[in-house]
């Protein structure tokens, strides 16, 4: 299991919410697709496994041995893309992946390698010296996702990262999660995007964990 992620009996709760319960589930390399209605447990899991959220109850095991609560996990291993980006407002593109590939250890030669490469495949080397603000609701997401692949990690995790994208943009994105994800990645998209349908390995229903709401039931 040391190439895994593993989930054993986690269990979640914001305040006496529970999102999830003793969930089980053992995530290989390779793109998996979390879907579900929203407030199913998606996003709370991406988040228990990058260490950002602490389970009531149960455990992530990490690839080799590691523990979402390490440090060098965040620093080194894990890529995540959160649903409000979270780019660094005052820095510009090329900066917020300086800041991160150096922050993981990588040397001078191979950040300026990987930024050069990454800013090339998603469009983006003309803007390399723009702040966030500075740049489109798409030209965001695509500086975000270059910022999370910039150390090569053995965990990606996305949340929605093609939400309100055009399907040229999403397209661009789509080519570069088939063809740049690191050797043995483990990459986790929760959306509700059905354009990502073909690019996955697995696809987790999370719509079977919780019952559905009341005001969804006619639609089911």
């Amino acid at each position: 299991m040391d190439r895994n992620v593993e989930c054993k009996k986690v269990t979640f709760r914001y305040g006496q919410h529970e999102v999830l319960s003793d969930f089980d589930q053992v995530f290989e390399p390779g793109i998996t697709l979390l879907q579900g209605f929203s407030g199913c447990g998606k996003s709370t899991l991406l988040k228990l496994i990058a260490g950002y959220l602490k389970p009531a109850s149960g455990s992530v095991a990490l690839p080799d041995g590691r523990r979402p609560s390490d440090p060098r996990f965040q620093r080194e291993v894990l890529g995540f893309v959160f649903q409000q980006l979270n780019l660094l407002p005052l820095a510009t593109v090329e900066r917020n992946l300086e800041i991160v590939g150096a922050v993981a250890g990588l040397s001078r030669k191979i950040l300026r390698e990987r930024i050069e490469h990454l800013l090339q495949r998603l469009g983006l080397l003309e803007f390399r010296q723009r702040k966030p603000t500075q740049l489109s609701g798409g030209q965001q997401q695509r500086a975000a996702l270059a910022r999370a692949l910039i150390k090569s990690p053995r965990v990606l995790l996305l949340d929605e990262p093609t939400s309100g994208l055009d399907d040229l943009n999403t397209r661009v994105i789509l080519r570069l999660l088939r063809e740049e994800l690191p050797e043995g990645c483990i990459c986790l998209i929760a959306t509700h995007d059905a354009r990502l349908n073909d690019l996955t390995n697995a696809t987790l229903d999370f719509n079977r964990f919780l019952p559905v709401e009341g005001h969804l039931q006619a639609l089911a």
